[in-house]
């Protein structure tokens, strides 16, 4: 029992280090392009020294490659809009956006894995984008841009999650990060070339800077996936996703707190934010229940044979 309770303790420290993320492009004093390309070669290179001090195996079967490839570019996609939106607005609406990632997978779900779509979760959906409304409906332009960036980063975020679904299927879940960072080192710095911001001044930062990198690319990146994989084992994938749904919740408490955002915002972005986030609670209760039913029914129909 102690231990379970100790795991729930872990499980909130990686959330609320996730919560911070969305600080961090704040805080952090650089291109969001330069902030993802340091954040995605610490985190690689921690993850590396892991496999090394473990003993593992960085071999990876061939077939699967492109696919890593391929969500390690989404992946990479995300964190770059993310910040992108973060740094045109504020951590708040970043994180905000984020939060309708677990209503994007409803629908991806049904296209990649091949399951029935569900009216319920659509209904969610629709209120999302009415929480949505609430938020924005008083935005200027600056914050319409950071609010399309915001979505598109959700929709991104929810295209990996659901791909790495069917590769955890083949794949270990750490050879599979690990490649896909290095997917993402290799998309980024292509990037950064391309648009000219691979250059010296760019990459120069302060040590302030520096050590706030060391801690997204290693705790809040490196780390917390490793600690969330093993909290999964003890707790349940379910216990897990529920509890990530309180990452805004965070985000928005610290972004008063340290970015004084709530002078910034006004009252119908917390109205919305509200919505967003019971609907997004609600989902995943309403996935619980649907879980529950369907083992339900297995365990009668096994029953009757």
């Amino acid at each position: 029992m102690i231990e379970k309770y100790r795991y729930h303790l872990w499980l909130h420290a990686i959330i609320f280090m996730w919560g911070f993320t969305g600080i961090l492009g704040k805080l952090i004093h650089l291109d969001a392009l330069i902030i993802v390309w340091y954040r995605v070669v610490i985190a690689a290179s921690f993850l590396a020294l892991y496999f090394i001090w473990n003993k593992k195996s960085f071999s990876f079967p061939r077939k699967h490659a492109w696919k890593v490839i391929l969500v390690g570019i989404l992946v990479a996609g995300h964190w770059m809009t993310f910040y992108y939106s973060i740094q045109l607005s504020t951590a708040s609406l970043g994180i905000l956006c984020l939060s309708t990632t677990t209503l994007h997978v409803t629908w991806l779900e049904p296209i990649v894995m091949k399951r029935k779509f569900s009216w319920v979760e659509f209904l969610f959906g629709l209120l999302v984008i009415f929480g949505i409304y609430f938020v924005a409906h008083n935005f200027g332009e600056g914050e319409r841009k950071a609010l399309y960036f915001g979505l598109f980063s959700a929709l991104l975020a929810a295209c990996f999650s659901v791909f790495n679904g069917r590769l955890a299927k083949d794949v270990e879940s750490a050879q599979i990060t690990l490649y896909e960072l290095l997917s993402g080192i290799v998309f980024i710095t292509i990037v950064l070339g391309a648009s000219g911001k691979l250059t010296s001044d760019m990459l120069k930062m302060t040590l302030s800077d520096g050590l706030w990198l060391l801690f997204l690319g290693v705790a809040c990146t490196s780390f917390a996936f490793l600690m969330t994989v093993e909290i999964v084992k003890k707790l349940g994938a379910f216990t897990v996703s529920l509890s990530i749904n309180l990452e805004p919740v965070y985000t928005i408490i610290l972004a008063i707190f340290i970015l004084n955002e709530h002078k910034l915002l006004n009252v119908n972005f917390y109205i919305g934010s509200l919505i967003i986030i019971l609907v997004v609670i609600a989902n995943g209760f309403y996935k619980k229940w649907q879980q529950h039913t369907l083992q339900k029914t297995t365990i009668t129909e096994n029953g009757i044979q």
